[in-house]
């Protein structure tokens, strides 16, 4: 699970309705790109439709500044991009909620993790760096890796799903009492709050 200086605050995420911004850290790279879409249900909230889109993800990831300017992506890493995604998706949600993991999920997560994953490098200034020349097999198997990571690690049985019914996020709890139940305390922690105070009041509007 790689982190960078961007993965204090985490990712700066627009609701789905409309209204402000918020900051959503799920813990792990891997999780951060199941903000892009999904399969299903999941497909209303899809964004990867061309390199473009896959290029914006990277800037806003938790992968260390200036990856974008040296990455390399084409349409069918895009797809790649995706059957990736909708695998981790349907593997953490199984994690989550006690499931199998099906095989051919796996075999996905695999087949990606296999191929070499991005190459860093420590800059003249001292500070670290992408290595030029970045394809769009790396950034999978970078990710692919961090999954393998995440669902064979310490914190395989943290992979929550966030509890608000209308958000379909996951993140990986890595707080001391595990008791994480939000995305995001300032998003759906706080309607929750306020939906709780509604009910208590008798208020249903």
């Amino acid at each position: 699970m790689s982190r960078s200086a961007t993965d204090r605050t985490g990712m700066l995420l627009q609701p789905p309705e409309g209204g402000r911004p918020y900051r959503f850290d799920p813990g792990a790279l891997c999780l951060e790109l199941l903000t892009t879409g999904g399969p299903g249900s999941y497909a209303r909230h899809e964004v990867l439709h061309d390199p473009a889109a896959l290029l914006e993800w990277v800037r806003r990831s938790r992968l260390a500044p200036g990856l974008e300017d040296v990455l390399s992506v084409r349409q069918e890493d895009v797809r790649d991009a995706r059957t990736v995604r909708d695998a981790l998706l349907r593997l953490t949600l199984a994690r989550a909620r006690g499931g199998a993991l099906a095989a051919a999920d796996l075999a996905v997560i695999n087949t990606a993790a296999a191929e070499p994953p991005l190459v860093t490098r420590i800059g003249s200034d001292g500070t670290r760096a992408w290595a030029p020349g970045a394809t769009g097999p790396e950034l999978l198997s970078t990710v692919a890796r961090d999954a393998v990571e995440l669902l064979t690690g310490p914190f395989a049985a943290r992979v929550r799903e966030c509890a608000a019914q209308d958000c379909y996020l996951l993140f990986v709890d890595t707080s001391r009492p595990g008791r994480r139940r939000w995305c995001a305390m300032e998003r759906c922690g706080t309607r929750e709050k306020v939906r709780a105070h509604r009910t208590r009041s008798g208020d249903t509007a």
